[in-house]
C-alpha cells in the first residue's frame, strides 16, 4: 500500500482539492525567527512576572517551540496533550489560561473551564484536522447514518464536539472503540482517516472514516523511513497513529505522544526515529538526555514538505506572542453555551471511561 492510499471504508466528504487548500494554507505560513539566545532569558523573566501578576498560568502542548514548554514549566504552568492541559487548568488555582497550542486546545480548555477565562497564545493558530471538518457537512453526513455512533478525536471544533456521542484522544481511542464494538455498535469516526484506519485494523469494528489528514503526519514517507532505518539499524522507530498505514507498519512502537515519550524513556534502546512532529524532542530529550532522536523523513517521491515534520500553526506560538498578549491582552475563547453544554457531554463520558479503566487496571494488578 502507498503512503497515501484510501482506507477500503473512507466516506467522500472531503475532496483531494479541500485538502489540498488546506495544505497551502499550512505551507503559506511564515514560521518566526527562534529568539535570540542573549534576549531569552530576560524575555522569559518579564513574561514570568507577568504571569504571575495576572494570576496566569501557562499550559503548553509538547508540540510548540521548546521556549513555551521550558517557561510553563519553570512557571508552575504544565506540559501536556491537549486533553491533561485542559484537566490540568480545570485543578490549577489561576483564573486566567494562557494555551500555547492551537484553537482546539483552547476550546476544550474552555469547554471544561467556562468560569475561567481562556486566551490563546497566538489566536490564529488551528489545525488541518478541525479545517477538515466542517460541522454543516459533517452533521449531514452523521443525519445520513442514524444507526452509527459518532466518535470524534479530540482535534476538532466545539461543534463537532458537541454533535458527536464520544470525544477521544489518541491514548484512548483503542479501548473506547473496543468497548463500543463489543456492544454491538457501529461507528462514524471523525476527522483523521489514517487514526481511524488504524483503529479500525486493531479493533476490527464497523467504522465509517471521514477523509481529513493531518499536515504533518500525512508527509511521512515510507521508502525513505526505510532508508533510515537501514542506516540505523539499532534505532527503534516510534510512530503517531496519525500517520499512513505504510509508516505504521513500520513502527516498534506505536502511540499517543505520552506513549512515545514513555517509550523513548523506559526503552533500553539508544536511538530512536520519530514519525511526530519534532516539537516532542524536548519532552523526550528532558526524560531521556542521553538517547539519540531522528526525525522521520518528509521528503521523497510524492513529498511536499507542507510542515517538514513541524505543524506550521503550532510554531506560530512564540514568547513575543505571549509577552504581547500578557501586555495588551489576547483575544478570550469564547463558545456559545449550548454548544459548550452539548461538547462536555461526550468529553465528560471519555474522563468517566478514563477513570473506570484506571479502577478496573487496579483491581487486575495491571497498574
Amino acid at each position: 500500500m502507498s503512503d497515501h492510499s484510501t482506507p477500503e471504508s473512507i466516506s467522500t466528504t472531503i475532496s483531494d482539492e479541500e485538502l489540498s487548500r488546506i495544505e497551502d494554507m499550512a505551507a503559506a505560513i511564515s514560521c518566526p525567527m527562534p529568539v535570540n539566545a542573549d534576549e531569552k532569558p530576560l524575555l522569559m523573566h518579564e513574561i514570568s512576572q507577568l504571569l504571575e501578576q495576572q494570576n496566569a498560568v501557562l499550559i503548553a502542548h509538547y508540540y510548540v517551540d521548546a521556549d513555551l514548554q521550558e517557561l510553563a514549566l519553570k512557571t508552575g504552568g504544565h506540559v501536556a496533550d491537549s486533553l491533561e492541559m485542559a484537566r490540568f487548568g480545570h485543578d490549577h488555582p489561576a483564573q486566567t489560561l494562557i494555551v500555547a497550542g492551537v484553537r482546539f486546545m483552547g476550546e476544550t480548555a474552555k469547554i471544561l473551564n467556562p468560569e475561567k477565562r481562556v486566551v490563546m497564545v497566538e489566536d490564529e493558530a488551528t489545525c488541518s484536522l478541525d479545517l477538515s471538518c466542517p460541522i454543516d457537512r459533517f452533521s449531514q453526513f452523521c443525519d445520513a447514518h442514524p444507526d452509527r455512533k459518532v466518535v470524534v478525536y479530540a482535534n476538532t471544533s466545539a461543534e463537532i464536539k458537541a454533535r458527536s456521542d464520544w470525544v477521544v484522544t489518541s491514548g484512548i481511542a483503542l479501548d473506547i472503540v473496543r468497548h463500543l464494538r463489543d456492544q454491538g455498535e457501529k461507528i462514524i469516526w471523525a476527522p483523521d482517516r489514517h487514526l481511524g484506519d488504524y483503529i479500525q485494523h486493531q479493533t476490527g469494528a464497523d467504522m465509517l472514516l471521514w477523509g481529513g489528514v493531518c499536515v504533518v503526519h500525512d508527509e511521512y514517507r515510507s521508502v525513505e523511513l526505510q532508508q533510515m532505518m537501514q542506516r540505523y539499524p539499532d534505532a527503534r522507530v516510534l510512530v503517531h497513529p496519525e500517520s499512513p498505514r505504510s509508516i505504521i507498519q513500520l513502527a516498534d512502537v506505536v502511540g499517543s505522544t505520552t506513549a512515545l515519550i514513555n517509550a523513548v524513556q523506559q526503552s533500553d534502546a539508544k536511538r530512536f526515529i520519530v514519525a511526530t512532529d519534532r516539537g516532542i524532542f524536548y519532552k523526550m530529550r528532558s526524560v531521556a538526555g542521553d538517547k539519540e532522536l531522528f526525525e522521520a523523513p518528509t521528503a521523497g517521491k510524492g513529498a511536499s514538505c507542507v510542515s517538514c515534520g513541524h505543524c506550521p500553526w503550532m510554531a506560530i506560538n512564540t514568547l513575543h506572542k505571549l509577552r504581547e498578549i500578557l501586555l495588551n491582552g489576547g483575544k478570550t475563547i469564547e463558545i456559545d453555551s449550548n454548544v459548550a453544554e452539548k461538547a462536555l457531554v461526550p468529553i465528560r463520558r471519555m474522563l468517566d471511561f478514563a477513570t473506570q479503566r484506571e479502577v478496573d487496571m487496579k483491581i487486575r494488578g495491571d497498574a
